[in-house]
């Protein structure tokens, strides 16, 4: 039987309720919403809201308007980045941006694509576990400054940072947060930690399909965003131009309804089960494995050595063969693992594995058991020995 330790890529598996929902969609359904004024229709549209009210509901946003649906994270984080930066250097004015070390590409990227377009940015470093002192984001603060993102949690040490504390530093500056990581793993409130733009996936801790995610915004913040993409919505249909009513202005074209099925479905899922319980399962696993792993020579774990300020994302450092160890994990174990450096290199300069070729990375999901961490460590416990050897 295999075992999949790589929720952190995406979550797998998936709740039943998903999988029916989807398939649901296909038989009965099949339309898109905005689309007509028919029955199918009527229900795709009532599909598509119901998804923004979940989400919200999920992360305490008060405007379901304002839940923007993108392709992924990466297309969300895309929007935030380029739709502030573009109204300004189209203008001619600079723009500043303030990232942090522990940054994924899907932030890094963006940014250096826009560097040569009277952009800059600083990147706030982090202490040897990856956390981000909220005073140092302060410090980095200019008058050009027009963005601060961070990475909620680290995809490559587990590091979950203090974004209330951040928040609080922020002032009237737009503070992104990139919840890849925490997003149905971790309590969200986007009102008590003062974020104005929250960039998720469908596909990992939501437990959704891939090729669903979205950008929650704080009422106001459409004043100030540009629209990344234009065409048809459904609606004002008579107007060459894109509507400035929310959500049209960002959702452009047809949109992923068999992934939004099972993105209602699973969301749905995640507040029946409670995510203050599904994070206090994963904390006991999470302790349960550092508890086990700190018993294996030659492996040690990158990153906060305790449950606080983390959640079960694991980089192990075992004598610099994380590819050997992952490959091993698969063929003896049928452990599906990741190796390398996780699309953050910074992250991976930051703890010093950069010169590795990475950490071997294994990631928790709620379906995991105390015998499947067991399972796992005595694996891992078999890998180092080849690599000490």
């Amino acid at each position: 039987m295999q075992r999949y330790f790589d929720n952190a890529a995406t979550s797998f598996p998936k709740p039943n309720e998903v999988l029916d929902a989807m398939q649901s969609y296909h038989l009965h359904c099949g339309a898109s919403p905005g689309r007509g004024a028919y029955s199918q229709a009527i229900d795709a549209t009532d599909m598509l809201d119901s998804c923004r009210e979940l989400l919200c509901e999920l992360v305490n946003a008060t405007s379901t308007k304002h839940c923007i649906f993108t392709l992924n994270c990466t297309d969300a984080l895309n929007l935030a980045i380029a739709g502030i930066s573009s109204p300004h250097t189209a203008k001619g004015e600079p723009v500043h941006i303030i990232t942090t070390a522990m940054d994924h590409n899907s932030v890094l990227r963006p940014l250096h694509y826009f560097l040569s377009n009277n952009v800059t940015h600083t990147i706030v470093q982090a202490d040897s576990s990856g956390i981000i002192c909220p005073s140092d984001i302060q410090k980095a603060i200019t008058k050009h400054t027009r963005l601060i993102a961070v990475a909620h949690g680290s995809n490559v040490t587990g590091t979950v940072q203090d974004v209330e504390s951040i928040g609080l530093v922020c002032g009237d500056i737009p503070f992104l947060v990139d919840a890849a990581q925490t997003m149905g793993h971790t309590p969200i409130d986007v009102q008590t930690m003062r974020i104005d733009l929250l960039a998720f996936p469908g596909h990992k801790g939501l437990l959704g399909p891939l090729g669903t995610g979205g950008l929650i915004m704080k009422p106001g913040m459409e004043k100030i965003i540009a629209p990344l993409r234009t065409g048809g919505t459904g609606s004002e249909s008579e107007h060459p131009v894109q509507p400035e009513t929310l959500p049209d202005k960002y959702e452009p074209g047809s949109h992923n309804m068999v992934g939004i099925a099972g993105l209602v479905a699973s969301v749905r899922w995640i507040l029946e089960m409670g995510v203050d319980n599904l994070h206090k399962k994963e904390n006991q696993l999470t302790a349960q494995f550092i508890r086990e792993i700190r018993n294996i020579e030659g492996v040690r774990i990158a990153g906060p050595q305790t449950i606080d300020n983390r959640r079960g994302v694991f980089s192990l450092v075992l004598d610099g063969c994380p590819h050997l160890a992952a490959k091993e994990l698969e063929s003896t174990f049928a452990i599906c693992s990741r190796s390398g450096l996780h699309c953050a290199p910074f992250a991976h300069q930051t703890i010093g594995t950069h010169k590795l070729g990475g950490t071997l990375r294994v990631s928790f999901g709620p379906f995991h058991t105390a015998k499947d961490i067991s399972y796992l460590t005595q694996a891992i416990a078999h890998c180092a020995q080849l690599c000490y050897a």
